[in-house]
């Protein structure tokens, strides 16, 4: 300023009133000081609260965005005259999304009038509140949705499946949409296709209108047929909404699908530096899921099994240790495994390919066009053939039809190419059933059956090998007890198959082989990540519990029992707790039985029961224990416990079913029918739990 005259205006703009002319330098002067000490306190409460804030506030995960041009797409297409299809699918292991985009190509080429769009029920909305807006504007929807675990929907299906089954109290509102069900569940399982018979049931009470009945596929058959069976059933229905008089694609049209194929593109080693494709993820991100694991090191892995056992059980630890991945008691851990190199090193012979290629595939054309829809997600890349069919193949399970028919169509001897047809045709259905289902035969022994079959890579991983699942265990320790360690307990998975060779499981054998930080620095890693689970403890402590799981099926109990032990330690009160475990042999497969001895000397554990199959003359398991506990284990019952059954749902999970109906039907005196209902609102009340697989 160059005169207080100036500073005076000044002054006056920024407090918006008049000094008058008789201001003094002196006044000036303190007007000014206490002018800059006022917007300094100001400046410095700021700050101090964005710093408290920046310290409250956690990490978030950005939500999956719903773009805006997905509903003027929508508007556009009805203004086009076209008719929306939309196509959700709920899946575990990607077979029900390659369902979803098969059938949407297939409606593409029958109907030109109709718009399909393919959506992951999980990105169908950012939040609940928009479900509804969106639904109300489908009309003609089909839901293609796996069961998974004990009758519960997967992963990315299981938002919408509580959102829309816990709203049932709305009045029918879904009166303009027409829809279909086809559901991927195993008739081995108690809970056969319940997500698909449920939301089949939904949609209809809620005012759709049900185009076809639902389709229940059964994976312990052959689910493509089931498929086929159903679309077949489809496509009369689709033809009364979609079909247009002049209409050149008639229903008499035969439909080949294409078979899906990346590009690939072959690097040169000396021009790229490559490195793998979790190195480089940061530790701290906000979430890791089945699309973002974790990369954490084996801090420690030992034998559970006493040298006189022919099988195998692992107890390994991966250290989680800065990483910001979290667990709950319960919980369950979903690892990514490499196949053994000696699999992998057949892969490659077969397919006539060197283990050092360096490739990358891609689901666009040079030009940036899109190749098609019905391609699945490439892996990351440039990335050897050795990592490819390492970390992103699934080459030892029994190879479904859709592969045959890409083997079929890369074989260059006519008559493996006219066999391969066949198994993959309905009229080889049997065959198909006993010669590759029946007999276990993997995707490496039909290829090694069929040697002139040699697809490009870029078909051998889009439509030949599946991609690599993680493989899911419960967590066998508590946060509480373990904060910076996730403990898995893991059989071996080994033996022969009816062909005659033998099988080696992924997972089991990676952890049978791993090298743990605690032997050496150049230790064993793996991508992971946690899934939640319902499979808690009660939140009183006090109210009683009863655990049954033989085998591996003590997993979730070794957590909850490292839990109670630390509660008690530190002065909680503890209810009455029961654990029902089996095995074969306490000289053989008698895992941690030191510390369950432990637990019970802790009072962590009230009493331990032990079922051995091997020991006595006739074999003993653990329904037979739960009988001769009979009337105290109802009584925890009767009194507010919980009752948690964990392993084997074929088998053991549905004995120890049984035996509680028993149990139930003779401690209440009860009919068959009313001990089911008791049954029934145990599992209602959430007192009844199962982790089943």
């Amino acid at each position: 300023m160059s005169s207080s005259s100036d500073l005076v205006r000044f002054v006056e703009s920024v407090l918006g009133v008049s000094l008058g002319g008789s201001v003094t330098d002196s006044m000036l002067m303190i007007a000014t000081t206490s002018f800059a000490v006022i917007l300094g306190l100001l400046f410095f409460l700021w700050k101090k609260s964005a710093s408290e804030r920046s310290r409250d506030v956690k990490p978030l995960v950005a939500p999956k965005p719903v773009s805006l041009k997905d509903d003027e797409d929508d508007d556009a297409t009805v203004s086009s005259g076209k008719t929306k299809v939309t196509i959700f699918y709920g899946t575990q292991t990607g077979t029900a999304e390659g369902f979803a985009k098969a059938l949407a190509e297939e409606i593409k080429a029958r109907y030109e009038k109709a718009a399909v769009k393919v959506v992951d029920m999980d990105d169908y909305a950012v939040d609940d509140e928009q479900y509804e807006e969106k639904l109300k504007k489908e009309t003609l929807a089909l839901f293609l949705v796996a069961t998974y675990g004990d009758g519960e929907p997967t992963d990315n299906a299981a938002r919408f499946y509580k959102w829309f089954t816990e709203g049932n109290e709305r009045e029918p509102w879904l009166q303009k949409l027409a829809y279909g069900v086809f559901g991927l569940g195993n008739r081995q399982y108690e809970h056969f296709n319940k997500i698909a018979k449920v939301l089949d049931e939904q949609l209809s009470q809620q005012g759709a209108k049900r185009l076809i009945e639902v389709g229940l596929g059964d994976d312990d058959q052959c689910i493509e047929d089931d498929f086929a069976a159903w679309r077949e059933l489809l496509w009369p229905e689709l033809d009364q909404l979609l079909r247009d008089e002049d209409d050149e694609n008639t229903a008499s049209t035969p439909y080949t699908a294409t078979i899906p194929e990346y590009r690939v593109v072959i690097h040169d080693h000396a021009a790229m530096h490559v490195e793998d494709n979790y190195s480089n993820r940061e530790n701290g991100k906000a979430s890791y899921d089945i699309h973002h694991p974790c990369r954490v090191n084996v801090v420690a892995q030992r034998e559970l099994h006493k040298p006189e056992s022919d099988r195998s059980c692992i107890h390994l630890e991966f250290d989680i240790s800065g990483t910001g991945i979290t667990y709950e008691t319960g919980d369950h851990v979903g690892v990514y495994a490499e196949t053994c190199m000696e699999t992998v090193g057949e892969a490659a012979r077969l397919l006539g390919q060197s283990l050092d290629l360096l490739f990358s595939i891609h689901t666009d054309n040079d030009d940036g066009t899109p190749i098609g829809s019905s391609l699945p997600p490439p892996f990351p890349g440039p990335c050897t053939l050795r990592t490819a069919l390492a970390q992103y193949a699934d080459v030892l399970n029994p190879p479904r039809k859709a592969a045959l028919i890409a083997l079929a169509a890369h074989a260059t001897e006519p008559s493996e190419a006219e066999r391969l047809k066949f198994l993959s045709s309905p009229q080889g259905k049997d065959e198909y059933s006993q010669w590759v289902v029946g007999s276990q035969r993997s995707l490496l022994e039909v290829m090694d059956e069929f040697p002139s079959a040699k697809p490009p890579l870029g078909v051998f991983f889009a439509a030949v090998a599946p991609h690599l699942q993680p493989r899911y265990y419960s967590i066998s320790s508590s946060p509480r007890y373990a904060p910076n360690r996730v403990h898995v307990t893991c059989a071996l998975v080994y033996g022969p198959t009816p062909t005659g060779r033998i099988h080696r499981g992924v997972c089991s054998t990676w952890m049978k082989n791993a090298v743990p930080l605690e032997k050496s620095n150049d230790c064993s890693w793996a991508p992971i990540f946690i899934r939640q689970s319902n499979f808690k403890l009660p939140a009183d402590p006090s109210i009683p519990i009863i655990m049954i799981g033989p085998g591996t099926g003590l997993a979730p109990f070794r957590g909850f029992l490292q839990e109670r032990m630390v509660l008690n330690e530190d002065g909680a009160q503890l209810g009455p707790s029961l654990f029902f475990f089996g095995c074969r042999n306490r000289r053989m497969d008698f895992i941690y039985e030191d510390e369950l001895n432990n637990f019970v000397d802790q009072g962590a554990l009230s009493e331990l029961i032990i079922a051995f199959s091997r020991e006595g003359p006739q074999k003993e398991y653990v329904q037979h224990k739960m009988m001769d506990k009979a009337t105290y284990l109802w009584s925890l019952l009767s009194k507010g416990g919980y009752l948690y059954v964990c392993g084997d749902a074929k088998g053991m999970a549905r004995d120890v079913h049984r035996t509680l109906h028993t149990i139930v039907q003779e401690q209440e005196s009860v009919d068959s029918s009313k001990a089911e209902s008791i049954v029934k609102k145990l599992q209602m009340e959430g007192r009844y739990l199962r982790d089943v697989w």
